[in-house]
């Protein structure tokens, strides 16, 4: 429990890898310069700096105009707001009449239906009493009776006569309606700040409101259908014929910070239904009222089907107040974009911008890799090759034939098995350096019965080991063991025992065998593989390994060969 509670008080961090460079440097600086002026920018252009609240709002309109009309059937007609203003069929809208289809005098009694497919009839069989659908003009008696000199139709009970006439009339009676205006009253409110306000500002009287026109004032609130129309990039007598939907948008973007508090609206105008009549199957907007009155008694009525434009006004908005919680949120939220520069310039540095020992050198130093336990890489180099080889450990092939997943430049050492000869004693223990047979080589050598297929340079061994099965040579030729550095720099005692001595000044190396065995394995691997990959086992080739333990045997002739972690 104790080792737990003690974990709780570590503190980890990040590995920094510091490159000196006035070119990264500059660069750095200047990329960080470009990030903070962003982020300056949009701070002060979005306003990120602010609490943000949604608008509150309810809107009423007021319409004036009156219009002269000549109707067919009834003569000079006078419409006032109360005539073409129908109710509202939504919250935040208004309705105007632009064009009607009358039908005057109906009473109840019965009468011919308008004829359609399935309302023509030949004889009273054609026709069932009772019968109706959402086509029809009233229900249906069961006769067939004349609708004109060529057609009969099924009789109906229903006001009479029924409507005939489906298309409106061109152009629209109440073209007039371009010239009516609107007043249009928006009250709206942001309760995080309670702050109240309306359309129609302190500023404005009785005085300017009987004066504004929309032309020189943006902020008039008495809208002219017309005009609205046109702003909406639409003709108002085409669509004054069927009707249609426009919208009204108000929309408020308020600063109500002190220095520069700002709250008007801005109005906006666009059509919201379709305009084609041909794409519609119901194209326009209309509806149906009627007007009563009697006659000796009789009730009777005038039907109108009414057309018009349908005004929705859609109010939008946010206000928005300096807040030091927002400010240090925003703050919070871009620091990230910092992680930009470092992204960038770790790719230059990946790119072909810089040279391959550069690129090495600052990746060995930045990134430390550590491989997973059921993974095992291996380090290999070759006498005819100067690089290392990274490959994985295999049971099925040796590790001669399997193929590398990378291949590295080799790092040299720091010259330990050199510091080591100077320790040997000045007086003829120094081993010499001599060549064989006077060329530092053997002659090619030949492949003997006994020899394994892998081995190349005639001196390896058999192994059960796939692992071990390593040559030193990645072609065919002279062996590394026949090279005249071989026997000083690896096999030679008095060198092993003095780098014993350098890394232990009080032992006793001469008795040990088996440490001498392994410092020399050491040495080859330092003289042949130089400073292998920290995630990587270097492996000895099977002919060295053999020299080694021919020189330096183990006391009960026991190895326990390669066995990487």
């Amino acid at each position: 429990m104790s080792c737990r509670l003690l974990t709780l008080c570590q503190y980890e961090t990040n590995k920094l890898v510091r490159i000196n460079s006035v070119r990264l440097g500059s660069l750095k600086w200047t990329l960080n310069v470009v990030i903070l002026m962003f982020i300056c920018i949009m701070m002060l252009w979005n306003k990120q700096y602010q609490e943000l609240d949604p608008v509150v709002s309810s809107v009423t309109a007021k319409l004036k105009g009156v219009a002269l009309t000549q109707v067919p059937g009834l003569g000079d007609v006078v419409w006032d707001v109360v005539d073409y203003s129908g109710p509202a069929q939504e919250k935040n809208s208004f309705f105007v009449v632009t064009n009607v289809i009358i039908t005057k005098n109906q009473k109840q009694g019965k009468c011919a239906e308008v004829p359609r497919e399935d309302k023509v009839c030949q004889t009273d069989k054609d026709c069932s009493k009772g019968a109706w659908d959402q086509h029809s003009h009233g229900v249906q008696t069961g006769a067939c009776v004349k609708f004109d000199v060529r057609r009969k139709t099924c009789e109906v009970s229903a006001w009479c006569p029924v409507e005939t006439r489906s298309n409106p009339p061109r152009p629209a009676l109440l073209a007039a309606a371009e010239n009516f205006t609107v007043l249009i009253k928006n009250n709206i409110r942001f309760p995080a700040f309670n702050y109240v306000r309306r359309n129609i500002l302190p500023q404005m009287n009785d005085a300017y409101l009987r004066g504004c026109h929309r032309g020189d004032d943006a902020l008039c609130p008495i809208f002219r259908l017309g005009d609205i129309v046109h702003q909406a990039r639409e003709d108002f007598a085409v669509l004054a014929v069927e009707g249609g939907v426009i919208g009204i948008q108000i929309n408020w973007d308020c600063n109500l910070d002190r220095l520069m508090e700002r709250c008007l609206p801005k109005y906006s105008f666009r059509r919201l239904d379709e305009k084609e009549s041909n794409r519609t199957l119901y194209p326009g907007l209309n509806f149906r009222f009627a007007r009563y009155h009697s006659e000796n008694g009789v009730e009777m009525r005038t039907l109108y089907k009414a057309f018009g434009i349908r005004f929705d006004v859609m109010v939008f908005g946010k206000a928005g107040k300096f807040s030091f919680i927002q400010l240090v949120v925003y703050i919070g939220s871009t620091l990230s974009y910092y992680a930009l520069t470092t992204i960038f310039i770790d790719w230059l540095i990946g790119t072909s911008c810089y040279k391959m020992e550069a690129r090495q050198n600052y990746s060995e130093r930045k990134v430390e890799s550590v491989q997973d336990k059921q993974q095992c890489i291996l380090s290999v180099s070759f006498v005819d090759e100067d690089q290392l080889r990274l490959v994985r450990k295999s049971r099925k092939k040796s590790l001669q034939n399997v193929k590398p997943l990378s291949v590295l430049p080799r790092k040299e050492n720091n010259g330990s098995h050199l510091r080591a000869m100077l320790e040997l004693p000045k007086q003829g223990s120094t081993p010499k350096l001599t060549p064989v047979n006077g060329h530092g080589s053997k002659p090619l050598p030949q492949r003997g019965p006994g020899e394994p297929a892998w081995c190349l340079c005639g001196g390896c061994s058999s192994t059960p080991l796939h692992q071990e099965e390593l040559c030193c040579r990645r072609s065919r030729g002279p062996c590394i063991t026949s090279s005249p550095l071989f026997h000083p720099l690896v096999l030679s005692r008095p060198l092993l025992e003095a780098l014993l001595r350098y890394r232990d000044p009080l032992g006793d190396p001469a008795g040990s065998t088996d440490a001498l065995r392994h410092c020399a394995y050491e040495q080859y691997i330092a003289w042949r593989l130089g400073v292998p990959p920290a995630d990587s086992h270097p492996v000895v080739p099977r002919c060295c390994v053999d020299k080694i333990r021919a020189e330096f045997p183990s006391l009960d002739g026991d190895y326990k060969g390669f066995r990487p972690r």
